[in-house]
């Protein structure tokens, strides 16, 4: 078998289980996947069609999520002061909760020496990259290594989008970050 081939194949494999041991409580894998890209993600990049082009999926299929999760009270709708079609969703405090609960992906790899996180963590974002400069996907990085960021006193400052962020914000990812 061809290494390639043999990769993928593990990666689809972990995909699998991963998502299989998401099935708890009252939320699927989708469900999970969306509450912790909120989780990550900065103010400016929490609409539905960055959720969709981060996870790969249809806004159809987002949107529907959404209204499941607003229903279930894990995510609250916030619509734009300025244009009424914009929309961004918040997680509230039953959905912060429900990012942090333990999975069997996170449990198994805390077994795993530092060295070989780093090494895994390195080796799938360069996968990661080279697949979505492919596609001509996003990379959705960290704000504080992005090129339009300007670290400030409490915090920091978006040049591109003109605004400033706290402290908290500068290390969550972004739909618009440019890497430095």
């Amino acid at each position: 078998m061809k290494r390639e081939l043999h990769i993928r194949e593990l990666i689809n494999r972990l995909a699998r289980a991963d998502a299989t041991s998401a099935w708890r409580g009252d939320l699927n894998p989708t469900q999970r996947a969306v509450l912790s890209y909120l989780a990550r993600a900065n103010r400016y990049s929490r609409s539905p069609s960055h959720v969709a082009e981060y996870l790969g999926s249809t806004r159809g299929t987002v949107s529907q999520t959404f209204k499941s999760l607003v229903q279930k009270g894990y995510v609250t709708e916030q619509k734009a002061q300025m244009d009424k079609r914009t929309i961004r969703f918040d997680l509230t405090d039953k959905g912060a909760l429900a990012t942090e609960e333990p999975n069997l992906m996170s449990q198994t790899m805390s077994n795993m020496d530092d060295q070989t996180k780093c090494e895994l963590a390195a080796s799938l974002e360069k996968l990661l990259l080279g697949l979505l400069k492919e596609n001509g996907g996003r990379a959705f990085g960290i704000c504080s290594q992005c090129r339009h960021f300007s670290p400030r006193q409490g915090g920091g400052h978006c040049t591109l989008l003109s605004e400033d962020l706290s402290p908290s914000e500068t290390s969550k990812i972004c739909h618009e970050q440019d890497p430095a």
